[in-house]
């Protein structure tokens, strides 16, 4: 990808111990390619530093490798056909190994601690430039936000990064000692959020800005977190190695409650947010930055330099959002014939620059007891039809092929915008023809009696073919009727936090003995009745104006438990990132993603033809619940081999 975004070379303004970080880039009026440590005593240094808060989510949300570190190996997600040893490594089926040196958990450790030290630059230095504690929150926020991340993900981190705790580092530092995970939460997390929580406005100072309800959703999961460790029910090791006692003197219980508490003021007073009318709008691309989305991390189409992206062509990069070309088979294999009894070598469905479509780098793949198993009711729960596409609809106009119709399976015809491929759930035997002669798929796909379109069963697709991403999906406005720029970078914000997850969390406090106005039930069934209203039938292409609203609630049980909770936070934010966070937190990982079943040949993953589904086992040990520090890290670190050993978490040295 051309280099149309802006580098910044910090010097010894940020963070010099950690050598595998790229530099600082920050998106401001006036580019400045050195900054030293004193421009952080100017308005403008301090404006330009909060300006990189924002920006630095880019480098993780959006990007491919940050998504498979905390999506694939649960049990929402596995690998693809096309993977290579990042997503295999991540999987933990035997395929790979998660080394300190293949985990891409290194997305977030090499820019987390650049924006931690520009956050403590900020706090220091703001007061003396006459900022306002409003925008002092902000960096206290985004602090807070980094260190949450990182002690979920490695345990302990280090809270001095040179010039002493939470201290802003102008000196090269080569050393560090990491701290223990009640310290980061006490000594970090919790007081930056509630210093945040204050001093925030209830409306952003820009679109996108942070916001108490915001900050409150992240104290809510931290107290949350937090609470579950020190709980400790299935005995996982920390590390560094620690009592489970709170330095402040509470129990679990104490933290689950103040979980709860803060999650429904925030649900109470939600300022200028609210939950979308229907589950298919929090999601639809033409309605993005909606009232639904707490944080995202932002992109244009209207400017490259700004976005960070190529419009023609990214090719794997950040700041550029590519992340849900992952999670995207290749839909381009597709043929039909353009005449009765013709070959089937026209490319029925093109690669497009749309929300169904977009680039196909077939790296990850829905596990079929996610599609079958959680989302088992596709019929009046609209969060299958609002995460996936299942139906692959004709598009070769828009390529300049002049065909009214094409033919398909059983060789019958279907129109322009017609369904090619669907996957479905269904009793009947599909039968999938072991060739690729007459009007057989060569993807694979089956075909049942009287139907145009090829099928392949939801309980029998593979890593070849699978149902695609929609949610986070490509979208342009400048197509102009044809196909787009679909290598591009995604002109769309990357979601980071919602409303709704305020909801689950509580309803997850609730669950662990928390007690106030609202119960685990009534909090789930908020956004179950959500789920059962329908505007748009996606996979359908028409309108669904249905409310399911009753039945939906009607259904949930009438005792809320841990799995019951996890499953609906599959069905609001399958596929986002949070999955990992969510297993490893309640440290269900194990039980819930020791097995998963695909189909095909694991011997020859391009292979479309088998359809066999098989059963794969996961060896997920206690000291996978911590991902590994960096080898890039310790690298660059002046201590010795026992040193460097004893840095790194148990079971990766």
């Amino acid at each position: 990808m051309k280099n149309i975004h802006t580098k910044f070379v910090t010097g010894t303004l940020i963070l010099s111990l950690f050598l595998s970080m790229g530099c600082s880039d920050i998106l401001n009026e006036e580019p400045r390619s050195i900054y030293e440590p004193g421009f952080f005593q100017t308005e403008k240094g301090v404006l330009g530093g909060l300006t990189a808060l924002y920006e630095h989510l880019r480098y993780m949300y959006g990007n491919g490798y940050y998504l498979n570190a905390y999506q694939t190996g649960t049990d929402e997600v596995t690998y693809g056909h096309g993977a290579d040893s990042n997503y295999k490594d991540a999987d933990l089926s035997g395929v790979g190994s998660l080394t300190a040196s293949t985990s891409r958990s290194d997305v977030l450790w090499n820019q987390a601690f650049t924006n931690i030290n520009t956050a403590s630059g900020i706090i220091e230095n703001a007061t003396e430039v006459g900022i306002s504690e409003a925008l002092i929150a902000e960096a206290r926020f985004f602090r807070a936000f980094d260190y949450f991340l990182l002690v979920q993900t490695f345990g302990g981190v280090p809270l001095d990064l040179g010039a002493g705790e939470l201290a802003f580092n102008t000196s090269t530092s080569r050393t560090s000692v990491r701290n223990t995970v009640p310290e980061v939460y006490t000594k970090a997390i919790f007081p930056d959020l509630l210093t945040a929580i204050n001093d925030l406005p209830e409306t952003g100072r820009v679109t996108g800005g942070t916001t108490k309800t915001l900050a409150r959703l992240f104290l809510a999961k931290a107290y949350l977190t937090y609470g579950w460790w020190l709980e400790n029910p299935k005995n996982i090791p920390t590390y560094p190695e620690t009592s489970r006692t709170d330095p402040d003197g509470h129990d679990a219980q104490w933290y689950f409650q103040q979980a709860y508490n803060v999650a429904i003021t925030a649900i109470e007073n939600p300022g200028p947010f609210s939950l979308q009318d229907t589950y298919y709008d929090v999601n639809l691309a033409q309605n993005d930055r909606n009232s639904e989305m707490l944080l995202y991390a932002d992109h244009t189409e209207l400017s490259e330099y700004y976005d960070g992206s190529s419009n023609s062509y990214n090719s794997g990069e950040s700041p550029g959002n590519f992340a849900v070309w992952m999670m995207t088979w290749d839909y381009t294999f597709l043929r039909s014939a353009a005449t009765a009894g013709g070959a089937y070598t026209l490319e029925s469905v093109q690669r497009e620059a749309a929300q169904a479509y977009g680039r196909p780098w077939k790296c990850m793949c829905p596990t079929i007891d996610v599609i079958t198993g959680t989302f088992a009711d596709k019929t009046y729960d609209s969060r299958f039809d609002g995460t996936f596409v299942s139906t692959f609809r004709g598009n070769w106009e828009k390529a300049g092929l002049d065909y009214e119709y094409v033919y398909n399976a059983n060789s019958l015809t279907v129109p322009q915008g017609g369904v090619i491929l669907s996957f479905i759930d269904t009793d009947q035997v599909i039968s999938y023809p072991q060739d690729t002669d007459s009007d057989i798929s060569n993807v694979g796909a089956g075909i049942l009696p009287g139907r145009a379109e090829y099928v392949i069963g939801n309980h029998e697709f593979s890593r070849y073919a699978y149902p695609n991403l929609w949610k986070l999906g490509m979208y342009r406005t400048d197509n102009g009727g044809g196909l787009g720029m679909p290598n591009g970078g995604i002109a769309r914000p990357f979601p980071v936090a919602k409303f709704s997850e305020l909801y689950l969390v509580a309803a997850e406090a609730a669950v662990k003995g928390a007690t106030g106005n609202y119960t685990a039930r009534q909090l789930v069934n908020v956004l179950r009745a959500r789920a059962g209203k329908w505007r748009w039938d996606n996979n359908g292409n028409q309108a669904k104006t249905d409310d399911f609203s009753t039945r939906l609630t009607d259904e949930t049980p009438a005792v809320i438990t841990i799995d019951y909770i996890l499953d609906e936070r599959t069905r609001e934010f399958f596929g986002e990132g949070y999955r990992w966070y969510d297993l490893v937190r309640t440290q269900t990982w194990r039980d819930r993603s020791s097995t998963y079943t695909i189909a095909g040949n694991p011997n020859s993953l391009s292979d479309p033809l088998d359809h066999t589904v098989r059963t794969y086992t996961r060896t997920i040990e206690d000291y996978h619940y911590l991902r590994p520090i960096p080898q890039g890290q310790l690298d660059g670190m002046e201590m010795t081999a026992d040193e460097k050993s004893a840095y790194q978490n148990p079971g990766y040295r």
